[in-house]
């Protein structure tokens, strides 16, 4: 597993860039300069790893573009010692942010191929949350509640069963939207069991599906 000067280098600009469009926790900003991107992608893609932007990682799921972490992840609101639940692990590329921020992650992945291979994937890197295979929409009851809750994938609605296992005071983060295009919410569950939402730009995410897929 090789991170070199070069490589950190790039992360330098990449995190520079993402910057420049409006990213301000220094925190998140750190974190994304912390990890070796590259290592999460296939070899194939080594030389487009500090790019901002998407890249296929199969199963019909890309890593996303930083800045589209940068920005779920801002306004998330991390703290140190955060429980928080992520749906669709994917490369484990947002469960690492999130665990340099010092949050306590758990991430559920429905694609058992991806599963398999970031689960054996990610300690090698030094990382290890929680990863579980089911169906998303469901989330992890039996953890529950989280402080915080964020969806890397497009939702065509919000999931009742993600809204009851977080906990009041609590953050979702979730692009809305049944089309390929979706609005970035954020919903702040108050104490007494109100939702807030605001809503925060528009992205394009890979559909959030039920059920588990066994390919």
């Amino acid at each position: 597993m090789i991170d070199n000067y070069r490589h950190k280098g790039l992360r330098k600009k990449l995190v520079d860039e993402i910057r420049s469009k409006g990213i301000t926790d220094e925190n998140v900003l750190n974190a994304i300069n912390k990890i070796p991107r590259h290592l999460f992608m296939d070899s194939s893609f080594l030389a487009f790893a500090y790019e901002d932007k998407p890249f296929p990682i199969g199963s019909g799921q890309t890593i996303s573009q930083p800045y589209t972490v940068a920005f779920q992840t801002e306004l998330l609101e991390v703290k140190p010692g955060d429980k928080i639940l992520e749906i669709g692990t994917g490369s484990g590329y947002q469960a690492c942010v999130l665990l340099e921020m010092g949050a306590k992650v758990y991430s559920i992945e429905r694609q058992k191929k991806l599963f398999l291979r970031t689960k054996e994937h990610l300690p090698s890197l030094g990382y290890d949350p929680k990863l579980f295979y089911g169906d998303g929409n469901l989330g992890l009851p039996t953890f529950a509640p989280f402080d915080k809750i964020i969806i890397t994938a497009g939702a065509p609605i919000v999931p009742d069963a993600l809204l009851d296992q977080l906990k009041n005071g609590g953050i979702m983060v979730i692009p809305l939207g049944k089309g390929s295009t979706q609005t970035m919410k954020l919903i702040r569950k108050l104490e007494n069991g109100e939702l807030l939402e605001t809503e925060h730009g528009y992205f394009r995410f890979v559909p959030l599906l039920s059920k588990k897929a066994n390919d």
